[in-house]
């Protein structure tokens, strides 16, 4: 069976690290990597494939930039000439990422069953892009590997279990990535702190593009750096540059962007985890860290219920509180709520014996 893998963003590389090797290692499967270039920054992009050890893309497209609509359409466009010519058995695709979307629409529109892994994750929040590409996504594909009880849920709610698709809870594959390279962790070069700081990611549209927002954000980050601990953010570049335009000043430990196995010793050695990312809040949960969450709804909210993380939305006071009352906080996983590591190796197996 050839496989058609679409990447194009720093989780679907940390995904496809462990994924890709399970499918290698399954008798019966290949695969064809194509990487969309969504995250075209080489410390975005290339050092993850050379930290996971990821196989050299067999088709990179350097599709990056400009509007949602006008990225997702170029995608479409190249991607579908890929599949006309490799002719693949299956598409698979990660996540909700513009890539994402425009490879399970290429696939069913040329009658190629669709593979999505994380399948079923809702916010509820249709302003989200990566809401309606994970939505458009699941409707389309027959084979729904989904990480959490939760999101199988989801989709027994929208009318799955009257759907000829294949849904399976196999647990969550960014566990098993964050539990096979935790040995490789290493410190990001010329960094300093030993401990105790605040890891803070801040890239989520509904933050960066929003000036109220962006601005109660970096102004909680400015107090929480002052009075709480040392705040560490590794600066996406798109919200570096909104910041700069805006004017605002933001007096946290402003570092470059970095590569996973850094991101995993940041995040073993902090203190806390500030966020308004999807992945980064499983992160934190993996290697025991607590996580504020600046977004008004997650799809995690097994997190939520276990205590293990906390909604802040942009309000400035409650990023402040939450950070003070969580600081280096032990987070425990008593009920191995994402698979225990053991996602990829069910995703390869399962997908043998279709």
């Amino acid at each position: 069976m050839k496989i058609l893998t679409i990447i194009g963003a720093r989780p679907q590389f940390i995904k496809a690290s462990v994924v890709s090797k399970a499918i290698l290692e399954q008798p019966g499967l290949s695969e064809v990597i194509v990487h969309t270039g969504q995250h075209f920054d080489a410390n975005m992009s290339d050092i993850f494939f050379d930290q996971l050890g990821i196989p050299k893309p067999h088709h990179q497209l350097d599709i990056h930039g400009g509007t949602h609509g006008d990225m997702t359409g170029r995608m479409l466009i190249e991607i579908e000439q890929v599949m006309l010519a490799e002719k693949p058995d299956r598409v698979l695709v990660y996540g909700d990422t513009n890539s994402t979307l425009a490879g399970a629409l290429a696939a069913a529109k040329l009658h190629i069953p669709v593979v999505h892994i994380e399948a079923g994750l809702r916010s509820f929040n249709m302003r989200m892009p990566e809401e309606i590409n994970r939505i458009l996504t699941d409707q389309v594909s027959e084979v729904l590997f989904c990480p959490t009880q939760t999101a199988i849920d989801n989709l027994q709610r929208e009318g799955f279990t009257s759907k000829s698709a294949q849904v399976l809870n196999v647990g969550d594959v960014m566990q098993d990535s964050a539990l096979f390279f935790a040995q490789r962790a290493t410190i990001p070069e010329g960094f300093d702190l030993k401990s105790g700081f605040i890891l803070t990611t801040l890239h989520r549209a509904e933050n960066t593009d929003d000036p109220l927002r962006l601005g109660a954000i970096v102004s909680a980050l400015n107090e929480i750096h002052k009075t709480v601990a040392p705040v560490v953010v590794p600066m996406h570049p798109r919200t570096r540059g909104v910041i700069a335009k805006l004017g605002l000043v933001l007096e946290a430990r402003v570092i470059a962007p970095v590569g996973y196995l850094e991101m995993i010793w940041l995040l073993q050695h902090s203190g806390l985890v500030l966020t308004d990312s999807g992945g980064v809040q499983k992160e934190a949960f993996f290697f025991g860290k607590a996580c504020v969450t600046m977004r008004d709804q997650t799809e995690w909210v097994e997190l939520l219920s276990c205590g293990a993380n906390v909604l802040v939305g942009a309000d400035r006071d409650q990023i402040v509180a939450a950070a003070r009352q969580n600081v280096n906080r032990v987070v425990i996983d008593d009920n191995q709520l994402y698979g225990g590591g053991q996602a990829a190796s069910r995703i390869a197996a399962h997908l043998a014996s279709l």
